[in-house]
């Protein structure tokens, strides 16, 4: 499946979780209430560089560090392109 948008090097696209809408008692949160997570899912990946070879994989749930990368608006949807290095943890 093509986005496209394809990403150079050592760089990941990918598309963040959304902000829970209310807490698990119920209580629906407001704007300033919500609590941005910097969780993930990688949507395509670069060929990666000889000194930093690719490592994470389209499908990968992902913790990355929280004010990295571009965010990109395309056809409606707004996507976000990090650095590989940018990327903490890959999720079971």
């Amino acid at each position: 499946m093509s986005l496209g948008i394809k990403p150079l090097g050592a760089r990941v696209l990918i598309k963040k979780e959304e902000p829970e809408e209310k807490t698990e008692g119920g209580i629906i949160l407001t704007r300033a209430e919500k609590k941005e997570q910097p969780v993930a899912e990688v949507l395509a990946v670069g060929p990666g560089t000889e000194d930093e070879p690719m490592e994470v994989k389209v499908g990968d749930k992902i913790i990355f560090a929280q004010y990295s990368g571009t965010d990109i608006d395309y056809k409606g949807t707004t996507y976000s392109l990090i650095n590989q290095s940018d990327v903490l943890a890959v999720l079971d």
